[in-house]
C-alpha cells in the first residue's frame, strides 16, 4: 500500500477500490488485516504518543476518514484525493463478505444497537452471514471471550476511540486467527437508523461533520479539535519549510 505521513501517521493515499481489493486479497491468502480510520481527532488526541501512533502504522491499513486528512495532504502536495469514511467501509466490506460467506461479529455501542445494525445488514445484504452481536458496556474480558468462541472471519468494533483501536491492539494476539478487523466508531448506530446519517448532498459537499454537529450539539467540544488539527498541521508546515531554507 502507497501511503504518505500526515503529522507522524501513515495514511494510505490509494482510492478505496484498491485498498478493498488488496484487503481481500490478503483475506484470500489467510493474511490478518486491520484497517484504522486516521481522522482529525485521532491525530489531535495521540500525536504526542510515539508507541501509539507506531502500532496503527504498523499495519498495512490506515484509511483518510476526514476531509481535514485530504486538506493536510493537498497542503503538503500529498496524493489523498478522498475520504474514506469508516461507516463506508464498513459497509463495503459487509458487501462484499457475502461472497466468501464470511462470519461476522459486531462488538460495541448500547445494548440493542448491534442487534439493530444486524437486522438492517440482513436487509440490505441479502446472505450476509452476522453470526452474533455484543454490546459494548459489557465487562472486556466477557466480550473478549464471546468472539474467541465465535470464531469470526470479521469483527467490527464500535466502542469510541481509542477505547475500540487499543481494544484490538492490546489483543491482537488472540485475535489473530480474525482476518478482518476494524474499529468502527459510532457506525452501529447510524446503520441501526437510531441515529440518522446526513444527506448524500451534505456528503458530497464534506459537511457531513456540520450535519452531526447540529443534530448533537455536545460534539462541538469534538470539533474545537479539527481547529487544533489545522494549526498543527500549519505550524508543521511553517517548520519543515524553515528547515529546508537553513539546510540550503
Amino acid at each position: 500500500m502507497k501511503k504518505e505521513k500526515i503529522l507522524g501517521f501513515d495514511v494510505c493515499n490509494e482510492n478505496e477500490e484498491k485498498i478493498l481489493k488488496n484487503i481481500f486479497s490478503d483475506y484470500n491468502e489467510g493474511k490478518q488485516s486491520i484497517i484504522f480510520s486516521i481522522n482529525p481527532e485521532i491525530i489531535v488526541n495521540k500525536n504526542k504518543d510515539n508507541e501509539y501512533i507506531q502500532l496503527l502504522n504498523n499495519e498495512k491499513y490506515q484509511i483518510p476518514d476526514g476531509i481535514g486528512i485530504v486538506y493536510a495532504s493537498k497542503l503538503n502536495k500529498g496524493k489523498i484525493k478522498e475520504r474514506i469514511t469508516g461507516i463506508d467501509m464498513m459497509e463495503k466490506l459487509c458487501k462484499e463478505s457475502v461472497n466468501y460467506k464470511s462470519k461476522i461479529f459486531l462488538y460495541g455501542a448500547k445494548a440493542g444497537v448491534a442487534e439493530d445494525a444486524k437486522i438492517q445488514l440482513e436487509k440490505k445484504y441479502s446472505g450476509i452471514n452476522i453470526v452474533q452481536t455484543c454490546n459494548g458496556y459489557i465487562e472486556e474480558s466477557i466480550a473478549l471471550d464471546n468472539i474467541i468462541k465465535v470464531k469470526p472471519d470479521i469483527l467490527f468494533v464500535g466502542l469510541g476511540s481509542p477505547k475500540q483501536e487499543e481494544f484490538i491492539l492490546n489483543n491482537k494476539e488472540k485475535l489473530k486467527n480474525i482476518r478482518i478487523l476494524m474499529p468502527v466508531g459510532g457506525s452501529f448506530d447510524v446503520i441501526s437508523q437510531n441515529l440518522s446519517r446526513a444527506p448524500n448532498w451534505v456528503i458530497k459537499m464534506n459537511l457531513e461533520w456540520l450535519h452531526r454537529l447540529v443534530k448533537q450539539p455536545i460534539r462541538i467540544f469534538r470539533q474545537i479539535k479539527l481547529l487544533k488539527f489545522i494549526f498543527y498541521v500549519i505550524t508543521n508546515k511553517i517548520r519543515k519549510k524553515e528547515r529546508k531554507n537553513v539546510k540550503n
